[in-house]
């Protein structure tokens, strides 16, 4: 059976936070990864004029307007998807895992 898209029925902007967190999360530079299966965010990237860099990737500022969004991590984590303690995020075995359905939608491959 396959798996349902976005169960927890998360909005649009906390959807594509998640992916692009989920982003940042595989890679080894910018993530801790614990052993319990979590992964700790070292740092959320920045915006760079109207783009931003995620990873080898490069997304609209407005789709990753999500990073400087308290409310969005707060309802991340009401759905058990991350951890925040006000210095770092961590995304959960469940938020690493999460089906968002975006895939490659708005990711490309940065050419800088």
């Amino acid at each position: 059976m396959p798996v349902k898209k976005n169960p927890l029925k998360l909005n649009k902007l906390q959807l594509r936070t998640l992916v692009l967190a989920q982003v940042i999360g595989r890679d080894e530079r910018q993530a801790v990864h614990h052993p319990n299966g979590e992964v700790t965010l070292s740092q959320l990237p920045r915006a760079h004029g109207d783009h931003v860099h995620v990873g080898e990737f490069v997304v609209s500022a407005k789709d990753a307007s999500g990073f400087d969004n308290p409310a969005v991590w707060v309802a991340l984590a009401r759905k058990g998807l991350v951890k925040e303690d006000g210095q770092a995020i961590t995304l959960t075995v469940e938020g690493i895992a999460y089906e968002t359905g975006l895939g490659d939608k708005f990711l490309e491959k940065s050419d800088h």
